[in-house]
């Protein structure tokens, strides 16, 4: 976080005759549980003075929900110092609602969730990570911080989202490695014709209105062309200002090959920033286009996207943490499994010998199967949606098949080879833009960790990446769903009822998909029969 002389001025300047803002004290619920470290105390005294200094009138206390979308509190600032001293309630239920608002388990019950921890939708409580506070650039006076989510009790919520992702990454911390992430999200943005208004569905209260009528902003099969992108220079611009304002590690904008269509990439970081950095450039990118006459969406393939859909590829890496080395890069000695002995990376942080000319290190190949090994039932973190199974398409830059391939585009998990000072990596290429970031990185952990510890061997790398004969990934949600119900290893890893509570949630969103009267079958039946 930028120290408040370090920070650009909130719009609006100086508020005539603010006061200073009152020091969040103690006796609350934070420090009763203990939930913030020394670095969080430093962190909220910075926050206060930047509140102070720049006459900050109202602060979003968020988090993000089961689906990575945020969702908090705006707060006004003689309401800040309370919240930081005792956090800030939400109704529980907001962690039992799949997309369309619907609360899927029973409320009151709790459904036997958490050992009746939601019961009678009572409250959850919203913890600031005081190191996470970011002043808005589009918003006016106005300050932006995210929340981990606790029981009133001071337990950390069963079904937070952001606890589930550092869970894992402690995990993978005592195995003796720490996770690098690099994030590449494609999105599409449109002009709306209309107002920009979403229209409720009359008679339906609380279910999803109309989407907005839109039209593209390019035509399409317009891959990196620069005029192309220079035409959308005013965007682009507005993109940038409101992203590096945010203090995110922009690395470039992009134009992609469908039409509207573009890309983001964040420069890698520790996964559980990285996670942060992907939920926060979504929200930016939807509210900075909405304010500015554009909509912006990271459903991965819209009704107009008919030449492309969005995906999402995850770069990730292993460091050691005894020695501080790329753990994927291969290094000089026997092959594993050589007449000298099994290769030595079962120690933790050990990084050992790779076969000539192979692009990994030992570790490295076992982290990869289990990337593979898990990929069907890991596909409902990693594409979470009904529409995300639509992008799963032969020949389209897009993974179907679960392989790998060294720097192929077409294989679901990429190998890019280390290059002069190192840096080999893995980019899984099957997410989609609108995954739960913490989720579908936990995904990642969970997976690798389990290939790492069983040293399974991923075989040779693929020159077909869309071999008929090889295995394909899920082709629909729900086939996703059957695959996390029959792989043990993430009820292992994440908890039973983590898993019961998230497949409940999908479970739900797919019996509506498959209730639902489509257009295609109006056309298809309506007349014909």
């Amino acid at each position: 976080m930028r120290s408040a002389d370090e920070r650009p001025r909130a719009q609006g300047g100086d508020g005539p005759g603010a006061r200073p803002l009152a020091s969040a004290g103690v006796g609350g619920f934070v420090e009763r549980h203990g939930l913030w470290d020394e670095r969080q105390h430093v962190a909220a005294g910075q926050v206060r003075r930047v509140i102070d200094e720049l006459g900050l009138d109202k602060v979003r206390f968020s988090f993000a929900d089961q689906h990575g979308v945020l969702r908090g509190k705006t707060l006004t600032r003689e309401a800040v110092p309370g919240a930081l001293r005792s956090g800030v309630t939400a109704p529980s239920s907001l962690l039992l609602k799949d997309t369309s608002g619907r609360t899927v388990f029973p409320v009151f019950s709790g459904g036997g969730l958490a050992d009746g921890r939601f019961a009678g939708a009572g409250d959850i409580v919203l913890v600031p990570d005081m190191t996470t506070f970011r002043v808005l650039p589009w918003a006016e006076r106005t300050g932006w911080i995210l929340c981990d989510l606790y029981h009133p009790d001071g337990t950390p919520a069963a079904f937070c989202s952001r606890g589930l992702l550092r869970g894992r990454l402690a995990a993978l911390a005592d195995a003796g490695y720490d996770l690098t992430v690099g994030v590449e999200l494609e999105f599409h943005v449109y002009r709306p014709v209309t107002d920009g208004s979403v229209p409720v569905a009359p008679g339906r209260p609380g279910a999803p209105g109309a989407a907005p009528e839109v039209e593209p902003l390019t035509s399409g099969s317009q891959l990196l062309h620069e005029e192309g992108l220079d035409r959308l220079d005013d965007l682009v611009d507005l993109l940038y200002r409101g992203l590096t304002g945010l203090d995110l590690p922009l690395r470039s904008l992009e134009l992609e090959f469908g039409p509207s269509q573009l890309e983001l990439t964040l420069d890698a970081r520790d996964a559980a920033q990285a996670a942060d950095d992907a939920l926060l450039a979504r929200a930016a990118v939807r509210q900075i286009c909405r304010r500015n006459g554009y909509h912006a969406t990271f459903m991965s393939r819209p009704a107009t996207a008919e030449t492309a859909s969005s995906g999402w590829h995850l770069h990730q890496s292993l460091r050691s943490r005894a020695t501080g080395e790329a753990a994927f890069d291969p290094t000089p000695g026997p092959a594993p499994g050589s007449a000298s002995g099994p290769a030595p990376d079962s120690a933790p942080g050990s990084v050992s010998g790779s076969a000539p000319g192979e692009p990994l290190s030992p570790v490295g190949r076992h982290y990869l199967a289990g990337l593979l090994e898990h990929a069907p039932a890991a596909t409902v973190f990693t594409t979470p949606t009904v529409n995300g199974y639509k992008r799963y398409l032969p020949m389209s830059l897009a993974p179907d098949r679960v392989v790998w391939g060294i720097d192929n585009k077409g294989a679901m998990v990429r190998v890019v080879g280390a290059r002069g000072g190192g840096g080999a990596r893995l980019e899984n290429r099957s997410g989609e833009p609108a995954a739960n970031p913490y989720l579908y990185i936990a995904s990642q952990v969970v997976s690798g960790m389990d290939g790492m510890a069983r040293r399974l061997d991923p075989g040779p790398p693929t020159i077909d990446p869309y071999d008929t004969g090889a295995r394909g990934l899920p082709g629909s949600l729900d086939q996703a769903l059957n695959a996390l119900d029959a792989d043990p290893v993430f009820a292992k890893a994440l908890g039973q009822d983590v898993v019961s509570w998230f497949t409940t949630i999908k479970r739900a969103e797919f019996a509506r998909y498959l209730a639902h009267v489509s257009d295609w079958e109006q056309r298809e039946y309506f007349d014909l029969v």
